[in-house]
């Protein structure tokens, strides 16, 4: 089942001075429970490319359709209220609240939706267990390492049962072994929950993993497929 469609997709940054073709007309499409890798060389577009998907940024032309709704031009308060029920979001830099502990941080957005607090407990502790740092819940970000803080994030990230994960650069920042964990933490909950998951990435070790690579040049896609070694 189709979950996004993207048509002539193009983002220009300084159009009347120096324009910059960011996304330059992209047209593609994401399948529910995709494993994917948004891949390509620093300055490629990848980055803006999420962005724009997850309504982060604005098109300069083009649509994208979220499960058959037109998220190009909602008004920033109606795609802030989208993205709380449909999109989770993993980003390099972990930012997760730093004065909430992890299990604080993965319960935000469920509070935020108005889950039931029964509900939230089950469902927080059973993500940060699946993420193997249940036994962090009560510790702040700066008591956790860099690979136990995206972890926390990726379980906030799944914590609203989103459509999609949207996950910028995230082993950026972290050693092989807390990659390859990560890693095949995300894959088993992608494989468990059916969610789709969507990364952009540089990294070797993610695109090993990828079940799809769709590699980005100059603002556009160059390459589209399986990958030859998964």
């Amino acid at each position: 089942m189709e979950v996004i469609k993207i048509r002539s997709l193009k983002k220009i940054y300084n159009p009347d001075t120096v324009p910059v073709h960011a996304v330059d007309g992209i047209d593609t499409e994401f399948q529910s429970g995709e494993f994917t890798a948004i891949v390509g060389p620093s300055g490629c577009g990848k980055t803006t490319f999420l962005n724009l998907v997850g309504g982060l940024e604005s098109p300069t032309e083009g649509e994208i359709f979220i499960n058959g709704e037109n998220i190009s031009h909602k008004k920033k308060s109606q795609m802030t209220d989208f993205r709380l029920h449909n999109i989770g979001f993993v980003f390099q830099a972990y930012n997760l609240i730093p004065v909430m502990s992890a299990y604080e941080n993965v319960a935000f957005i469920m509070e935020l939706l108005g889950r039931p607090q029964s509900e939230i407990k089950t469902r927080v502790m059973e993500l940060l267990d699946a993420m193997g740092v249940a036994d962090k819940a009560g510790q702040r970000p700066h008591q956790l390492s860099g690979g136990q803080q995206q972890r926390v994030a990726v379980a906030r990230a799944l914590a609203s049962k989103p459509k999609f994960i949207l996950a910028d650069e995230p082993t950026a920042n972290l050693d092989s072994h807390s990659t390859e964990t990560l890693l095949d933490l995300m894959l088993k909950m992608n494989e468990k929950e059916g969610t789709t998951i969507i990364f952009s990435t540089h990294d070797q070790r993610v695109m090993n993993k990828a079940r799809r690579l769709v590699q980005m040049d100059d603002g556009k896609i160059v390459g589209n497929g399986k990958p030859e070694a998964n």
